[in-house]
């Protein structure tokens, strides 16, 4: 295959997968029952309760 081609390749089908991976991603996170789980790893860090505030 020569830089022609691959260029080709790439502007088609490398479109089309990035397009599919995006819509996926973000299908992933707003599908049904994630909710809970996304709560939890937001709030990851306030989990142990330590103010470590310098004053």
């Amino acid at each position: 295959m020569n830089y022609d081609q691959l260029r080709h390749l790439a502007d088609s089908w490398g479109l089309v997968m990035m397009a599919v991976m995006f819509i996926t991603f973000v299908g992933w996170t707003f599908r049904p029952g994630s909710a809970r789980r996304l709560d939890e790893a937001a709030n990851l860090i306030f989990k142990d309760g330590v103010d470590d505030k310098a004053d």
